[in-house]
C-alpha cells in the first residue's frame, strides 16, 4: 500500500476547496476531508445544502469537471484521487 505524504494530500484538498469556493454563494461552508484507501485517496466535498446544485451542475457536468481536474492532478503524480460530493 502506497503512503501519501501530508503535503500531497493537502495540495489535492486545497485545489478542490479553492475550485468549490469559486462556485458557491457561501464559500466559508466548503469543507474537504480525505480518506486513504488501498492505493487511492478519496476526497469528500461538503457544501451548504443550498449550494449543492451549483457544485453538481446540470446533469452533473460541474461535478464531473471537478472530478476530472482532481483526477488529472493525481495522475500527474502517479496517485489515484477520487472526489465524492456529500
Amino acid at each position: 500500500m502506497a503512503k501519501v505524504s501530508e503535503p500531497e494530500q493537502s495540495n489535492y484538498e486545497e485545489l478542490l476547496k479553492y475550485l468549490a469556493q469559486q462556485l458557491v454563494d457561501e464559500p466559508e461552508e466548503v469543507q474537504v476531508a480525505h480518506i486513504l484507501e488501498d492505493r487511492s485517496i478519496v476526497l469528500e466535498l461538503k457544501v451548504s445544502p443550498k449550494d449543492m446544485g451549483k457544485v453538481i451542475g446540470k446533469n452533473g457536468k460541474i461535478a464531473q469537471a471537478l472530478r476530472t481536474l482532481i483526477k488529472a492532478a493525481g495522475l500527474k503524480e502517479g496517485k489515484r484521487v477520487m472526489v465524492e460530493i456529500v
